[in-house]
């Protein structure tokens, strides 16, 4: 900025007219004023220049979120982090840079094989950012696009590391642990490097197309044994159902039989039940029927039941014979 205020003031000096020479002696010494007043005047606007450039050029702001560190051109990197606001630097000398230490995200999915050789393909997310107090180790070895460096690398090594330590079904049930562990690996490599991990999640986990199907074919499999398994339980149930109603009606019908040949009077009372249970089918029909007494056994007042009791001695008579 200064050599420009310098060039442009030697443009103007030759661009402004000469003074005309005028008799006596004087002349060449007003002249003389001239030429010093003007070169008075240039190095004032250089000094103001260059004054300015220095005052514009040794500040620097630090955003909210960033950190910065100096290279000065004589010594290398300074050891200072610089936090934020305003701060100052030497022009020229010195060059500040500014590094985002604001928490970052980091995706990778790769694909690696289990315990049990099963292909899976695994997606982990990190959240990470640099350690604001080794930001001139980071700028030095690594520069500033560290996490491209570091963290791809790592995090497929870790990822595979972990993944061949547990099967294929262990991945799903045990997912939580499979996460600490992977997490725990990265925290454990990047330390080395001053990043710092915040979260490490994964964000995807499928198996290959072979393995679904058979991993779906068991489940089916399965739900047929449980439905099966269900099917022999029922029919076992009515099995002992059906054997418990026939003992119960074997009993009944011992318990009648007894119940007869001891007081024939029972059948009259069965069919005296029978024939009110008949009547009020009847009564309540809007059909009008026309049927025999006998077949309705509504006829309670013939000489059924004489034959009935009649029967029933001639089969006493016949056994005790």
């Amino acid at each position: 900025m200064a050599q420009q205020l310098r060039e442009a003031m030697q443009r103007l000096t030759r661009n402004m007219p000469k003074m005309p020479n005028t008799p006596g002696g004087g002349s060449g010494g007003g002249g003389g004023n001239m030429g010093s007043a003007l070169a008075g005047t240039m190095g004032t606007l250089i000094g103001a220049g260059g004054l300015g450039y220095f005052a514009y050029n040794s500040l620097f702001t630090v955003e909210g979120g960033h950190r910065a560190v100096i290279f000065n051109r004589l010594q290398g990197m300074k050891d200072t982090v610089y936090g934020e606001g305003l701060n100052f630097n030497i022009p020229w000398f010195e060059r500040p840079i500014i590094y985002d230490i604001r928490t970052r995200p980091c995706n990778l999915q790769t694909l690696t094989g289990s315990k049990d050789l099963q292909m899976v393909t695994i997606g982990v997310r990190v959240l990470h950012k640099p350690n604001p107090n080794q930001l001139v180790w980071i700028y030095q070895r690594l520069g500033m696009n560290y996490d491209e460096r570091v963290l791809p690398s790592i995090m497929n090594e870790c990822a595979k590391a972990v993944v061949a330590k547990y099967n294929a079904n262990e991945l799903l049930t045990k997912r939580e642990q499979v996460s600490a562990d992977i997490r725990k690996e990265i925290v454990a490599r990047c330390s080395g490097f001053h990043v710092l991990l915040e979260d490490v999640a994964i964000t995807h986990l499928a198996f290959s197309p072979e393995y679904a199907r058979a991993v779906e074919a068991k489940q089916v499999a399965q739900q047929e044994a449980e439905r099966a398994k269900y099917v022999v339980i029922g029919a076992q149930s009515e099995k002992q159902t059906i054997i418990t109603k026939a003992k119960g009606e074997a009993a009944s019908a011992d318990l009648i039989g007894n119940a007869v040949k001891r007081n024939p009077g029972f059948m009259k009372l069965r069919r005296i039940e029978a024939a009110k249970e008949i009547a009020d089918i009847v009564s309540k029909s809007g059909n009008k029927i026309y049927l025999n007494a006998d077949s309705l056994l509504l006829n309670l007042l013939s000489d059924a039941d004489e034959k009935i009791t009649k029967t029933v001695e001639d089969k006493k008579g016949f056994w005790s014979k």
